[in-house]
């Protein structure tokens, strides 16, 4: 009954919600809830879901909300460079500790570069340091 919908929205709707969403990250809540609003009033579309809150649309679709999706996406962004799975130098975005003997959990440890500008704030390396941590 959904599963034509979930195909088609996955193919066409939510791939240029999504395209290139680590280069031109949101950072204005105005920018992240305008983007969400096409996948609320998409979820809507199906039969039975009208009246559904957003979250058990989401839920019953099995969906993840679109902020989330842009979080995972920007930390598997953030392993592929930390790892050397992108050619990036890691050191030009991150400032990685060098404290690696007492860390728990993993060698990977990021801290917030020093910014001069207000307008590094609003970096994708800066912005992903608070969520890998």
């Amino acid at each position: 009954m959904n599963r034509p919908f979930l195909i088609l929205y996955k193919a066409y709707v939510r791939s240029h919600l999504e395209y290139c969403v680590q280069a031109w990250s949101l950072h204005f809540k105005k920018d992240i809830e305008c983007l969400e609003q096409v996948q609320r009033r998409a979820t809507k579309l199906i039969n039975g879901f009208k009246n559904l809150s957003y979250e058990n649309r989401l839920r019953r679709l099995k969906l993840a909300t679109l902020e989330k999706r842009r979080l995972r996406g920007d930390l598997i962004e953030t392993f592929k460079i930390i790892t050397g799975r992108e050619k990036v130098d890691k050191h030009e975005f991150f400032e990685i500790s060098n404290n690696t003997h007492n860390l728990r959990g993993h060698q990977y440890k990021l801290s917030v570069k020093r910014k001069r500008l207000t307008i590094r704030s609003t970096f994708f390396s800066q912005l992903v340091v608070d969520s890998w941590s």
